[in-house]
Parts: structure tokens; sequence; C-alpha cells
């Protein structure tokens, strides 16, 4: 049987604007990367690390869950 693609779905551009609008660049620096990535997770084409993600999610004050999940 052949492996399924697991597809990651995030909610980091709808918290951005949730958040005082905070810009993409704003979102990079809080967790040490480039606004070139943040760019890339908000449209699917890159999946954070872990680290990456957990940083993401403390930035909005969220549970990790709430900001990444896999569609189904």
């Amino acid at each position: 049987m052949a492996k399924k693609k697991i597809h990651i779905e995030n909610s980091v551009r709808r918290l951005r604007f949730n958040n005082d609008e905070m810009t993409q660049q704003e979102l990079a620096d809080l967790v040490g990367i480039s606004r070139q990535t943040v760019v890339a997770i908000e449209k699917y084409k890159y999946t954070p690390s872990l680290e990456l993600a957990f940083k993401i999610a403390l930035a909005f004050n969220k549970e990790i869950q709430e900001v990444f999940c896999i569609s189904q």
C-alpha cells in the first residue's frame, strides 16, 4: 500500500490579522526566520520544523494544534 502524503494546514495568516494585523516581517522577526519563509508557510509551500511550529504558536500565545492541523 502506497503511503499517502500528509497535508498540513495552518492558520498563520488569519492569526496575524487577528493579532493587530501583524505583518509577515514582524512574525518573522519574532520567531527568527525570513519573511519569505512566512510567505511559504502561509501558501502551504513549506512545512515548518516542529521547533519552528512551536515558536510560531508561542508567538500567537496559542497551542500548536490551534495553528497547525492535518488536512483529511
